[in-house]
């Protein structure tokens, strides 16, 4: 009863009680709760000296060499230009986003349906893959210039050629998810008289949305790459525009500042697919 009724001694062998020790996991808990928050911090760190590094041997090597703005712009008449323009930045930053979210949400539709189509009716398979891949393989820098002829320079073709860049990936995820799902349990369900219907609700839609969050991974900062492509090929506004503008002019940091803010809207939309899947998906990562 000893050992029951107090938790902090125990009777030994020989009659005696011993104070109980703390457990070595008890011990290490600690020490490894505490690394798990300061490792990462440390190597954000890291990774920060590195990309300061990196600049300032940039800087260095085009103030030694003397290279001239309109073939490798210094790091600092880049900063000068992006402090210089916020406004214009953000404004083609901002039509480049809508018309890559846009392309991206009709791609993901598109893929998705295609992908449900496929499950329900296996015999469209081969049309329809037939198809996609044929869509896939075709370049899009050849496609862009004739949606631009046919829909003009507004934001139709970006989108178009956007959903056209995205809509392959989901496709081929949301299949390979959709047929992960646990044979076990589908055998299951239709043992109990269960309609394909809630056989894709209940099993096969949830084993999907793992493999739909790794393809927008994926596709999410592809589109933008998709709407600066269609706008390199004539547009209004825009990120592409911008580029192309700076190019023809030969202004370096222009050229530069447009792709710097075009990684950071990367960056942000890829961030974003990151948490919406960490709130989905919380089961998955042992949340």
């Amino acid at each position: 009863m000893s050992n029951i009724s107090s938790g902090r001694s125990r009777t030994t062998p020989a009659g005696g009680s011993v104070r109980d020790r703390p457990r070595p996991s008890q011990k290490s808990s600690a020490p490894s709760a505490l690394s798990a928050v300061i490792l990462p911090r440390r190597g954000n760190g890291i990774g920060l000296l590195i990309i300061l590094a990196a600049l300032l041997l940039w800087e260095a090597a085009v103030r030694v060499t003397g290279t001239p703005d309109y073939l490798i712009p210094a790091p600092s008449a880049v900063l000068l230009y992006l402090a210089g323009n916020p406004v214009g930045l953000l404004q083609a930053g901002g039509v480049t986003l809508l018309e890559a979210l846009a392309g991206l949400c009709l791609g993901t539709a598109i893929g998705l349906a295609l992908a449900v189509l496929i499950n329900f009716w296996e015999r469209l398979e081969q049309g329809v893959m037939s198809l996609a891949i044929l869509i896939k393989s075709t370049p899009i820098i050849a496609i862009a210039p004739i949606l631009t002829i046919w829909l003009g320079f507004g934001a139709g073709p970006k989108v178009i050629v956007t959903a056209l860049l995205t809509f392959f990936p989901v496709l081929i995820n949301a299949l390979s998810g959709f047929r992960a799902a646990d044979r076990a349990i589908i055998d299951w369900m239709r043992s109990l008289d269960a309609t394909p219907r809630e056989i894709f609700v209940h099993v096969r839609w949830p084993a999907a949305r793992a493999y739909l969050f790794a393809a927008l991974r994926v596709v999410a900062p592809l589109s933008l790459i998709g709407a600066v492509v269609a706008e390199w090929m004539g547009a209004s506004g825009g990120l592409g525009r911008m580029m192309w503008l700076a190019y023809t002019n030969l202004n370096m940091p222009s050229l530069f500042a447009a792709v710097f803010v075009l990684t950071m809207i990367s960056t942000a939309v890829y961030q974003a697919v990151v948490t919406l899947e960490r709130r989905f998906l919380f089961w998955g990562r042992g949340g």
